[in-house]
């Protein structure tokens, strides 16, 4: 007998603790069953029994829209006429007292779309299945289940009226762990969470899980109040546990009395998705007037203003017009988004008193989103004076305190108590942000190479950081490690430096090397251009930029510098855009904003790439980027300016990104050891820095006889008949590329430290993928397959760089000299010929041109001309072969070929799926509406792999 608990009895354990949670259990086979019991429940919700067309005009209004639409389906009313006549508001959920709802519990309900699927727990409330769980047995990968969703989604979910597209939340467990997340077809298993106590500490065991977050009224209360409708995307996101605790003690301290508090969560954990939370839950309260959530205009980009003014119409004017602020103030509007400057100067001149007499006594609470900025304070002091009924709230990664004060109030002093804490080593312990990895070069040394104290005012350091010659250097490390660093351009990083004169000085000099052909990355960036300031590297500190250039004094040598350098960018990427006023500066820095945060977008296309941001300040407070994963530093930072700039590159985004890159030119370890320990604690600094590279190196080696262990050599790797041995070889192979992608971030990264030669590494890889690509197949027959779940991380292994071009490129030097007279140089031909099949074996995007590559090496090559160019010669051979796959596609799927020419060429510009109006146009015999979604489906599959096959991964030919 098993020594493990399977996954059956996994399944009656939670079942059965579920039914003592109260809910009813219900054998519900098959679609018909679950309908049937809908209709009961619903009539049951809503005290009515509804007809068979009653219930058929129910399921038709149901069945309409994608996920995103249906979540607001379900918490909307539908008004249903009734036989007779008469209309009756049909209510799906009830979101207001969400304990009064109907609670069930089914399993194993059988669908049937492209596959038949049994899914193992579903939770009904009112009929409807809003919560999954997917089961695991113990001691399998946790993200087996997760992969076993998204095929759901893919297979099923959508079949057989779609009601399973109204699941709100996912939970999966393999009984020892438990997780959940919300239905977002395209989440990444890192955006799925562990439920923890108010103290943080994890709750991963399914029982204890079942017992407080699938206990009836908190789910309900999760699913009505916590989860996010994200008008921009078009996705359904749910709060984590330490955001849930934030928004309930703010509601809490709301509704018993007036006093403030503030939510320290570190920079990375979401804060300001708890903060429009908490703002739209208090304004649910009718004990209060109005929620002002306050933000630096930094911070209020093209995104939030969106996302605020779809949840409520009107609340945040994107302009500088303080009259309008005014307006809402003074008027009916409940929410109001403002910027702090706004606010300040509305509270602060003496013409709007007037028009804000009204809202002056009334009950107003204030959300300030980033809190520990530096205007805080003056506006503290301005609204206490100014409303008699304020109440305060502030959010901040980074408090202030007496340490960190430099002169300012503490947070402590502005807000009083802590409401809530979520530090960094609690985010990294969930995973919800990286680790940092932190590289020190360039530091300021004697002679005799001991380190000078850079604070010392004897020495003449800023002549130093500022010498054009060290400039220089610096940008000649960055263009030879910014590959390494950036996964070859796959993100973006920011250079920040300590002032406007040394940010010009470093753009010149990469503009110049550029010029010059030293490299080819994509440099851009923005300052405030004001007189200097004292000392803007004194304090460490980083100061708050102001993006209001129309009242500000002009050092018009420093705005014609940007203004050059913009024409640089407009140049770069075919935009308009000016810093000449105000209006033009902040407009350039919104579209620097959005460049970034969309590269992690799925229709993000390579020529929209920004590969450098040089800043001083701007960018390195409140600004969310997924695809920035380095951060280079030549300017004196400390305390909360430290944490903040470090934490711009610590986004959790897939495998790829392990950890968040930091490179300092100066020597800034004591000032890191010295932020951690007050924004954590001394014993942190271990788990928020990432161990040197020595450890990772033998963590690598140890891995690699591990693997060897399992299969002594690539060839081995076909002796592992069992699915079980296969699994072990995996998952050996991807701790393996795990570790290697970490080590190659490192400067002093060296292929010769590693127990494996190259070659041999590259063979195994190719055995891995092997196994990939036959247990990948989506076959009807696979479900059982333990290997099948498993997440490959082929991201982990794909080198850009391998491209058709370099393959040509090597095939015509084993062309020039495979008839040498030299013995030597005969066998050199043949060993690249062996580079080129190894390569089409390992290199996973060129995988699917494998076979048509060989045909030309092997039917063609030989009866080339002599005087042809191997280029040309694979060129004409490439066009053919993608013509005969054009007209072979368009016979078997009876599709008009110019119709089809017409949606790849569509593709090519926008980067999007084809439209499934588009492909039904193109067919020439129209599928029956029940065949049409398959038909549509396989087509676009077909279009995605004739482009992935002829057109990408190509190079330079």
């Amino acid at each position: 007998m098993a020594d493990y608990q399977s996954e059956a009895q996994l399944e009656a354990g939670l079942v059965k603790r579920l039914t003592g949670l109260g809910y009813a259990p219900v054998k519900l086979p098959d679609m018909p069953a679950l309908h049937a019991n809908l209709r009961a429940q619903l009539g049951r919700h809503n005290g009515v029994t509804l007809s068979d067309a009653e219930f058929a005009k129910v399921l038709n209004h149901l069945d309409k829209g994608n996920v995103f639409e249906k979540a607001k389906t379900l918490r909307g009313r539908m008004q249903l006429t009734r036989d007779d006549g008469t209309p009756l508001y049909l209510q799906f959920l009830n979101t207001q007292e969400w304990c009064q709802n109907q609670y069930q519990v089914t399993t194993q309900v059988t669908v049937t779309g492209h596959h038949k699927t049994r899914f193992d727990v579903t939770l009904l409330v009112n009929g409807l299945p809003l919560v999954q769980i997917e089961l695991k047995r113990r001691g399998v990968e946790l993200k087996e289940a997760f992969n076993q969703i998204n095929r759901y989604q893919r297979h099923s979910y959508w079949a057989e009226s779609a009601l399973f597209q109204y699941v709100q939340l996912f939970v999966i467990s393999n009984g020892v762990n438990t997780k959940y997340y919300a239905n977002n077809r395209n989440q990444d298993f890192k955006q799925t969470f562990f439920w923890a106590k108010e103290d943080n500490a994890l709750v991963t065991q399914l029982d204890a899980f079942a017992d407080v977050f699938l206990e009836k009224c908190h789910v309900s209360k999760m699913i009505s109040k916590y989860i996010v409708l994200h008008e921009s995307d078009k996705i359904l996101m749910v709060l984590r546990p330490y955001q849930y605790y934030a928004v309930e003690a703010i509601d809490a301290r709301v509704k018993v009395g007036r006093k403030n508090g503030y939510i320290w969560h570190t920079t990375g954990s979401g804060k300001t998705l708890t903060s429009f939370k908490a703002a739209q839950v208090l304004i649910e309260n009718p004990k209060v007037d109005k929620v002002v959530f306050v933000v630096d205009r930094a911070d209020l980009d093209y995104q939030t203003t969106k996302e605020f003014n779809h949840f409520s119409d009107g609340s945040v004017d994107g302009t500088d017009n303080t009259k309008a602020l005014v307006d809402q103030l003074g008027g009916d509007t409940k929410l109001i988004v403002t910027t702090i400057q706004k606010l300040n100067t509305a509270i602060s001149r003496d013409r709007y008193e007037g028009p804000l007499q009204a809202v002056k006594d009334q009950r107003v609470v204030f959300i300030f989103d980033e809190c520990h900025r530096s205007q805080f304070g003056d506006t503290h002091k301005r609204i206490v004076q100014f409303f008699s009924k304020a109440q305060m709230f502030g959010f901040t990664g980074t408090p202030i305190f007496a340490d960190n004060a430099v002169g300012k109030r503490t947070t402590k002093d502005l807000f009083a108590e802590c409401l809530h804490k979520y530090v960094i080593t609690d985010a990294i312990a969930d995973e919800n942000v990286l680790r940092f990895s932190v590289e020190y070069w360039g530091k300021l040394k004697r002679k005799d190479g001991s380190l000078i104290d850079e604070d010392v005012p004897a020495i003449n350091v800023k002549e130093f950081f500022d010498n054009p010659d060290r400039i220089d250097g610096v940008v000649d490390w960055i263009i030879q490690n910014h590959d390494r660093k950036t996964h070859n351009k796959q993100f973006s990083a920011m250079v920040c430096v300590s002032s406007v004169d040394a940010l010009i000085a470093y753009y010149e000099t990469f503009r110049r090397k550029k010029e010059a052909g030293e490299h080819h990355l994509r440099v851009a960036t923005i300052f405030t251009y004001g007189p200097n300031e004292a000392d803007p590297d004194a304090d460490g500190l980083i100061g708050d930029p102001d993006l209001n250039m129309a009242d500000a004094p002009v050092d018009v040598h420093k705005r014609d510098r940007l203004e050059s350098f913009v024409a640089d960018y407009n140049a770069m990427y075919q935009t308009k855009e000016t810093v000449k006023d105000s209006a033009g500066f902040y407009t350039y820095y919104n579209h620097l904003s959005k460049r970034l945060k969309e590269r992690d977008r799925k229709d993000a296309l390579d020529k929209d790439r920004l590969d450098i941001l040089l800043v001083v300040n701007m960018f390195l407070t409140g600004f969310d980027a997924k695809k920035l994963n380095t951060l280079y530093v030549d300017k004196n930072l400390k305390y909360h300016g430290l944490i903040q700039a470090f934490s711009r590159t610590n986004r959790i985004l897939g495998q790829l990104k392990s950890q968040g890159n930091i490179v300092c030119f100066r020597n800034l370890k004591p000032n890191t050891d010295q932020a951690i320990t007050l924004f954590s604690n001394k014993e942190a600094i271990e788990t928020i820095l990432m161990a040197p590279y020595g450890d990772y190196l033998d963590r690598f080696n140890l891995a690699v006889a591990a693997l060897k262990n399992i299969a002594a050599d690539p060839d081995s790797v076909d002796d592992l008949k069992s699915e079980e041995d296969q699994l072990a070889f995996v998952q050996a192979f991807r701790d393996l590329i795990r570790l290697r992608n970490i080590l190659n971030s490192f400067t002093e990264y060296d292929a010769g430290d590693l127990d494996i030669e190259p070659q041999v590494f590259e063979d195994y890889k190719s055995k891995y993928l092997d196994i990939h690509d036959k247990t990948k197949a989506d076959k009807a027959d696979d479900a059982a397959s333990i290997i099948n779940e498993v997440d490959f991380e082929l991201e982990l292994i794909q080198r850009d760089e391998i491209n058709v071009a370099y393959i040509l490129v090597l095939l015509a030097d084993a062309l020039a000299d495979q008839d040498s007279l030299d013995p030597i140089i005969r066998d050199a031909s043949k060993a690249k010929k062996k580079m080129v099949f190894d390569l089409l074996g390992s290199e996973r995007h060129l995988r699917s041109k494998r076979d048509l590559i060989e045909k030309f090496i092997e039917q063609h090559m030989p009866v080339m001309p002599a005087d042809q160019a191997i280029t040309d010669a694979f060129n004409d051979f490439w066009d053919a072969e993608k013509s005969d796959a054009i007209v072979a596609i368009c016979t078997t799927e009876k599709l008009d070929p110019s119709a089809f020419k017409k949606m790849i060429e569509k593709y090519h510009f926008s980067g999007k799926k084809p439209l499934q109006g588009d492909i039904v146009d193109a067919l020439t015999t129209k599928p029956k509406i029940l065949e049409r979604k398959s038909v549509v489906e396989r087509i676009a599959a077909k279009l995605l792999g004739l482009v992935a096959t002829f057109d990408e991964g190509l190079g330079s030919l």
